[in-house]
């Protein structure tokens, strides 16, 4: 329960200047209590209003970890001589402190603040150092500033040092001036949030800048929910709707937003829309750099492909199908070329087969993929390397850590004479535009992936509108061959694209369904199968790491969240011995499996192999907790790749526990068992393209568990979430200009 405490620190225990994490002691009713939590600037004897609950850290003992905090002014001269001696003020040390509290008694701070220059008259105080003293001040009271106006609105003292470095003093005045820039600077600061702050300080609803920042915040969900533009008419309507002012003044912000150059305008299908910059120009590239690679003329193959492919299918004892061979020539000999089929339809063995093609040839290729664990999982099927795209390209620290800056691109294309993207229906516009940006006319790009999985987390439908815009050759596989065809995981997954029922609890299946009827029950049946039936069934299972749960959403009892808490406990609960860290209402302990949740670019991470290092953690890299300190409150987390990541108090907010994963958040990764709930949920997270998705990253065994009338639904239900995207129609575009 949160409670808020009185506290004079009285020694400090650990202080990170960098992150502000700090334990410190303090006494109530006489007895020595610890406190721990972020509190920058920390000084022996300052006195400090904390909010938080009290915990049992497994190697301290019991302390109170506090959330946020408030500066009291020191209560007596000794207070305040310890205050002033504890060089939070720089130029302040003892001697000056005694000779300043001697000079103006309890005035002193007074004197510091509103009258400097009166410090001179401190035998060895001049006036640079008393201009110092002054500065140093208003720098410690302007972070006491920033937290004070900004903690009732729940942001927290790590945010508010976030903002602190990067606007100092002012602070304080900047927020209140605009406190809209907080959505770009603070973690978890939206709209809503930076609207309630603004209303408190008095700023108006018609504000030109509160609306037009309505807007761009309108067009940021718009692109979180995976489209690139939204329709003007009814775009506008909501925006006034929300923000409660007039469609007039909606427009003419979202053209001053044009003008700006933050966002574009289009007419698509006689319509007009309205877009991000970022995300129309990302299009118009992605769309024009396709038109080009497809239309270059290509490297020769000497010999010809066919005598290699049938050395190869005699080598390997396998002959391709007729659709397969179509495929492997129809790579070769073109520009662009998609590969598209569901699982077990041998899109592994097509990529191979081009391989073999290109190294007799001579041709150097790259093999990429949008995940870590996709890329490790292409590399074991190929026999050759596959690095992430982002690793292919380079990706590197920015200025703006929102974006990447690539090593690869226009001025240092790859080296290669073919790339090869595998699970191509996770990347999205922008990611896609890196990649091309960076491959040399005449490479041959070869796009392999599942069209009928769930779209790419951000924005764009890429895969689907090359396929579909007709510009680029592709070749859809349908048939599943006969090894493939031995697993109900398999069969069922393409039972369930074809609007199918699919079939559970046959003899020596890998596929079950599990009847409960309300959420409690099956709770605890997820519960029990991934602590002790599924280890106990299959014997050689890792809870941890074989075992994987999937939901539809975070909300709710069967949500990813709750699961998470409820599966921690049982997989990995408190233990002495095994240190844990609590951050945002979270826990976070050794062992623990956790997922970034957001691409962060600037992230140091060092191999654990060669201790090479390098920056760049990826939203959807999952990895496990292999270090944790609570006394500088870090935890070090190893994910895919064999890399590294100490996170901080600053950093903390970018992972959260992985133990249940939503189905998008699952996508380029495959587990051995899968376990999913299935629940009466919102419908446009219970369809046919969910399920099968879920099912497909299944290698082992699936195991759905819930109501098999909610299982067919979600087959029935084939309306996916529309997403509105342009980059099929300026692909077209450009084929029409061509006939």
């Amino acid at each position: 329960m949160k409670e808020a405490l009185l506290v004079r620190v009285e020694s400090i225990r650990f202080s990170s200047g960098e992150s502000g994490f700090c334990v410190f002691s303090f006494t109530m009713d006489g007895e020595s209590c610890a406190a721990a939590g972020v509190l920058p600037g920390i000084s022996r004897g300052a006195r400090y209003v904390l909010e938080g609950e009290w915990t049992v850290h497994p190697r301290f003992g019991r302390q109170f970890s506090f959330s946020s905090f408030e500066e009291q002014p020191p209560d007596s001269l000794e207070a305040l001589e310890a205050f002033l001696s504890s060089g939070v003020i720089k130029g302040i040390g003892p001697a000056v402190a005694k000779a300043l509290t001697a000079h103006f008694g309890e005035d002193s701070l007074r004197i510091i603040e509103e009258e400097p220059s009166r410090l001179t008259e401190v035998p060895g105080i001049g006036r640079v150092k008393a201009k110092s003293i002054a500065e140093s001040y208003e720098e410690h009271r302007g972070y006491a500033r920033t937290v004070m106006l900004l903690s009732p609105f729940g942001v927290s003292a790590s945010a508010c040092m976030k903002l602190f470095r990067i606007y100092g003093a002012d602070a304080p005045e900047l927020i209140k001036e605009n406190p809209y820039r907080l959505i770009d600077e603070v973690p978890g600061i939206g709209f809503v949030k930076a609207d309630r702050i603004a209303e408190k300080l008095g700023i108006p609803k018609d504000s030109p800048a509160r609306i037009c920042c309505g807007i761009i915040a309108a067009m940021n969900e718009v692109a979180d929910d995976g489209s690139t533009f939204a329709y003007e008419k009814e775009f506008t309507e909501d925006c006034a709707r929300t923000l409660d002012v007039s469609r007039e003044q909606v427009s003419e912000c979202i053209f001053d937003l044009v003008m700006g150059g933050a966002l574009t305008e289009e007419i698509l299908g006689e319509r007009r829309t309205v877009s991000l910059t970022r995300a129309c120009e990302a299009e118009r590239a992605v769309a024009g750099d396709l038109y080009r690679l497809s239309r270059s003329e290509l490297s020769h193959l000497s010999g010809g492909a066919e005598p290699v492919i049938s050395a190869e299918e005699r080598r390997s004892g396998m002959e391709l199908s007729p659709r397969q061979r179509e495929a492997v020539l129809g790579a070769l000999r073109n520009g662009v070329f998609v590969i598209t089929g569901g699982p077990g339809t041998g899109k592994t063995t097509i990529i191979n087969m081009i391989l073999a093609v290109l190294r007799d040839a001579g041709v150097k290729t790259a093999l990429t993929a949008p995940t870590g664990r996709a890329a490790k999982r292409m590399s074991q099927a190929a026999g050759e390397e596959a690095k992430t795209i982002h690793r292919l390209l380079e990706a590197g620290r920015s200025e703006d850590s929102n974006y990447a800056v690539f090593g690869k691109n226009r001025e240092n294309p790859l080296d290669a004479g073919c790339v090869i993207v595998d699970e191509m229906s996770m990347v999205d516009i922008f990611l896609m535009r890196s990649l091309l940006e960076a491959l040399k006319p005449g490479t041959r790009l070869i796009l392999v992936g599942d069209s009928d999985q769930l779209p790419s987390v951000g924005p764009g439908n890429v895969l689907k509108d090359i396929i579909e815009s007709g510009l680029i050759e592709s070749v859809r596989l349908t048939d599943i061959f006969r090894q493939a065809g031995e697993s109900r995981i398999i069969t069922n997954a393409h039972a369930i694209n074809r609007g199918e029922y699919p079939v559970f609890n046959q003899r020596d299946t890998d596929s079950f369904f599990m009847e409960r009827g309300s959420a409690q029950e099956l709770l605890r049946l997820v519960l029990e199968l991934c602590a002790e039936r599924l280890p106990r069934y299959y014997g050689d299972l890792d809870p941890l790491s074989d075992i994987q749960v999937l939901t539809p959403g975070k909300r709710d009892v069967l949500g990813s969240v709750n699961l998470n808490r409820e599966l921690q406990q049982v997989l990995n609960p408190p233990r002495e011995g095994r240190p844990e860290l609590s951050f945002g209402g979270r826990v976070f302990r050794l062992g623990d499996k956790v997922i970034q949740n957001k691409n962060d670019y600037s992230l140091e991470w060092r191999s654990t192999d060669d201790f090479s290092v390098g920056a760049g953690v990826f939203n959807g890299d999952i990895g496990i907790v292999s270090g944790v300190d609570p006394s500088m409150g870090t935890l070090s987390v190893d994910f895919d790749e064999d890399r590294r990541v100490v996170y901080n108090y600053e950093t903390m907010d970018e992972i959260e526990l992985a133990y249940a994963l939503t189905v998008h958040k699952s996508q380029g990764s495959e587990f051995p068992v899968v376990v999913m709930p299935v629940f009466a949920y919102l419908p446009i997270l219970t369809n046919r393209n969910l399920l099968y998705t879920a099912v497909t990253r299944a290698r082992r065994g699936v195991v759905l568990a819930g109501r098999q009338a909610v299982c067919n639904a979600m087959v029935d239900n084939n309306s996916a979430r529309v997403r509105n995207s342009a980059l099929g129609i300026k692909l077209a575009r450009l084929l029409e200009l061509e006939q």
